[in-house]
């Protein structure tokens, strides 16, 4: 198996405490809001072999395993990744995989570099994702119930809000969402700006079930995004919690500390508390208008003392072993790639010893024994 080097993303919402307390590193001062494991073109790990990208490429079906390449392609289908959220991340949807062929096949036609800001699709793939939390996080997922938002935007006292709780009282529950998402989206910026403010004073005093969207606009003064953020269910995950989040959900991690894993693809529409570019026709082809409560994923735990969050989606697979004081080894072979993370305590991996941040890379069909006392994520696929 294969000693990890991973980048960290320096993004301007990221914490610059939260990964290098869990490195046990100084911090440098600056956000650091992603590490990536895996071989996503765009900071590919790297091993004593060379990146792990050039490790597949050299022979994937030694690497990924026959009935992996067979399924997924002659690549490394996950990408793992530490995220620290230290401000609220862009309101976002990521297409299916038939809009995101859709999509891209049509953006290629009519030339729109794949590096052009306003590009909506970098690849042909799909983006499913899991969070699962190391610390209290806080996200947005999913519209909540038209009725539940009518109430907590009217309970703002904004006049400029009545239209929108209005249409919220007036239609079904689909064509309510769909219908205030557009009016925000579209509203005359100057007039949204006003609103916003407005809203976030609200917020502001208010506090309690107002207080997470307080927090979204003093990051993101004006934007339309904390306004449609209140369409949505907030949820706070506690350690070893987690949210699947497929096609079509609107969603936002807000804060905290967390294991994501996801479909190796860079496909986001964004929908506001960002200043990237929003193409709201084709956001609102690609999001689902369906209200519900967010179902919050607790791991199943099998007899060999695997702990597996499940999921529909075969690309990727998220498991993790709590490893107690003076447990037996255990044997974590599969016929498919892993990666292995640690994120508590201390763990050998084969000739490895893991400390909290650190990963390996073990190749389809490889020996994989762990022993020690400490928290390791298992990452993989199904086939």
């Amino acid at each position: 198996m294969d000693r990890l080097d991973n980048t960290i993303r320096p993004y301007a919402w990221g914490s610059a405490t939260a990964i290098p307390a869990l490195l046990g590193v100084e911090p440098s001062g600056e956000p650091q809001a992603e590490m990536w494991m895996g071989a996503h073109p765009g900071a590919p790990s790297r091993t004593a072999r060379g990146t792990l990208a050039e490790v597949v490429d050299a022979d994937p079906e030694k690497e990924l395993g026959p009935a992996a390449v067979a399924r997924f392609g002659p690549r490394l289908p996950f990408l793992l990744k530490i995220l620290a959220a230290g401000a609220p991340l862009s309101l976002q949807v990521h297409p299916d995989l038939t809009q995101a062929k859709e999509g891209y096949e049509d953006e290629e036609r009519r030339g729109v570099p794949v590096d052009a800001p306003y590009r909506n699709y970098k690849d042909p793939n799909h983006k499913p994702e899991l969070i699962c939390a190391l610390t209290g996080f806080d996200g947005l997922c999913g519209f909540r119930d038209p009725l539940r938002s009518a109430d907590l935007l009217a309970g703002l006292g904004v006049d400029s809000l009545k239209p929108y709780v209005d249409l919220l009282h007036a239609r079904p529950a689909d064509a309510a969402l769909r219908e205030v998402l557009t009016a925000i989206l579209t509203a005359a910026p100057d007039e949204m700006h006003r609103t916003v403010t407005a809203a976030a004073s609200a917020c502001t005093r208010l506090g309690g079930a107002y207080a997470p969207y307080a927090d979204i606009a003093r990051h993101y003064p004006g934007d339309p995004g904390v306004i449609a953020a209140m369409l949505l269910n907030h949820v706070r995950l506690q350690p070893g919690e987690a949210l699947f989040l497929g096609a079509g959900i609107p969603h936002a991690y807000l804060s905290g500390l967390g294991v994501e894993i996801m479909a190796n693809s860079d496909n986001v529409l964004r929908c506001g508390l960002t200043p990237k570019h929003v193409d709201v026709p084709e956001l609102l082809r690609v999001v689902r208008f369906e209200p519900g409560d967010p179902v919050v994923l607790r791991p199943e735990a099998s007899q060999d003392g695997e702990e597996v969050y499940e999921t529909p989606i075969d690309a990727f697979r998220l498991s993790r072993y709590v490893l107690p004081d003076g447990g037996a080894t255990r044997d974590l072979t599969r016929d498919s790639p892993q990666i292995l993370l640690c994120t508590a305590g201390t763990v050998r991996a084969g000739g490895h010893e893991l400390r909290p941040g650190r990963s390996v890379f073990v190749p389809a069909g490889e020996q994989a024994e762990v022993s020690g006392t400490g928290t390791l994520f298992r990452a993989t696929v199904i086939v």
